[in-house]
């Protein structure tokens, strides 16, 4: 999408220029623009399409938000700062903002939230509109290359251009999807307006990979329910940032010929990668019976009689799954349970419900759906996302280091931060004389 504002003459000028014109950059930009319609407000990309990550999302359709959203949905950041920005905007207000612009959402059983349409063009086109509306100017594609604080503002290049502007949203997005844009170099530009990045940054909701001859990349396609556990070597799990144990993650996890992957498995990559960090020798578990401890199975095999495996957890496992499972604990899966030796019946119900997987890696950025890691919370005036490094700069979106579980918490966070971002930029903005063209 080519704007025919494109052919901005060299020295230009804007009272706030947004850099990134993804979720949160459309977001905050409408909001600037709504918040002081005399402003002149200017959004600028350098994807070759414009919200391409809106695009892919879903699948296609665009998971808006979900119908419950709070600060334990959410890593990195604190929490209580995470909070305070995500009831600044709610997600009633976000399904309020959408049916305004004619996108009305379904809440499905996940609870997640889609648009009536099954189409994230639908989304796409109604922000869009919606900057439009607002007045703000899109240029696209036109990729930011430096921004400088200068008298007056900032200063910012973008091909052969210069645009002059009184107050900066940045939101280039973190590193995921690098092809949509966020290639990671709105984090250059945030060091070189004095911020710090994270020292860990790697990708989240991202497909983990397993060493080609692992058993469960043999079973590629199936998809069954599990509980993960990111845990040291030593068997404890990871910890959050106040210390405390992550608690499991439960979901669907998909065996695939690279690894795993599955709603579950995104979840959990960002606490392995950053478990992987502090140990090197950190991995998963998983328990492929969820809500069966390992005692109560083992119970249950003991007392068993007359039955074989596979007639007693047929109804509980898929049979090409607890066949590939009796295997690796060297168990015949069509003998009697009570032929089972002590150490093959406890090397069993260790397999199916306290799996010890060591991952190889991950899929990368180019398959991430987020990011974990980016610019510090502590280095914003959290109540108005502005900088404490560079005055009227702000930032928002998955450039800071909050990235959300699966299930539309990333939009929700971009809506939040956007909004707060876009209003406080208008107040600065119009707190001296508007930067006249």
């Amino acid at each position: 999408m080519n704007d025919s504002n494109a052919d901005t003459p060299s020295h230009s000028r804007a009272d706030i220029a947004i850099i990134g014109a993804g979720a949160a950059g459309l977001f905050a930009a409408i909001w600037a623009a709504r918040e002081e319609p005399t402003l002149q407000v200017v959004a600028i990309d350098g994807a070759r399409t414009l919200g391409a990550k809106i695009l892919v999302a879903g699948g296609g359709r665009c998971n808006v938000t979900h119908h419950a959203v709070d600060e334990r949905d959410y890593s990195g950041g604190s929490p209580q700062l995470i909070k305070r920005i995500l009831r600044r905007f709610p997600v009633e207000s976000t399904i309020d903002f959408f049916a305004e612009c004619g996108v009305e959402l379904k809440r499905e059983e996940t609870g997640k939230l889609f648009p009536t349409t099954d189409k994230a063009r639908s989304v796409l086109d109604a922000l869009v509109s919606a900057a439009y509306s607002a007045g703000v100017k899109i240029l696209h594609p036109q990729r930011v290359e430096s921004v400088v604080q200068v008298d007056g503002g900032f200063q910012i290049q973008f091909g052969a251009e210069k645009m002059l502007a009184r107050t900066v949203i940045l939101c280039m997005g973190g590193m995921s999807l690098p092809k949509s844009g966020s290639d990671g170099h709105g984090f250059t530009i945030a060091r070189s307006l004095g911020h710090s990045i994270t020292p860990l940054v790697v990708p989240a909701l991202v497909p983990l990979t397993l060493q080609s001859d692992h058993w469960l990349t043999a079973l590629s396609g199936l998809a069954l329910p599990a509980e993960l556990t990111a845990i040291r070597a030593d068997g404890t799990p990871a910890r959050d940032v106040a210390g405390k144990p992550i608690a499991p993650v439960c979901g669907a996890v998909l065996c695939a010929h690279f690894g795993l992957s599955g709603p579950a498995v995104l979840d959990v990559s960002r606490h392995w990668l950053h478990l992987l960090d502090i140990d090197k020798n950190a991995r998963l578990k998983i328990n492929w019976m969820p809500g069966i401890r390992s005692e109560s199975l083992e119970q249950e095999l003991v007392q068993t009689k007359g039955q074989s495996l596979l007639a007693l957890l047929r109804g509980r496992l898929p049979e090409r799954f607890l066949r590939a499972a009796c295997l690796q604990a060297a168990v015949d899966p069509t003998s009697g349970v009570q032929q089972m030796t002590r150490e093959r019946r406890s090397s069993l119900v260790r397999s199916l419900t306290a799996c010890e997987v060591i991952p190889s890696g991950t899929r990368g950025f180019t398959a991430a759906e987020t990011t974990a890691g980016g610019v510090p919370l502590a280095e914003l005036n959290i109540d108005r996302l502005e900088s404490l490094k560079c005055p009227r700069l702000f930032l928002c979106g998955e450039m800071l280091d909050v990235d959300g579980r699966i299930g539309g918490f990333s939009f929700q966070w971009a809506w939040a931060s956007g909004f707060v971002a876009g209003t406080a930029a208008a107040h600065a903005a119009i707190s001296d004389n508007p930067i006249k063209s």
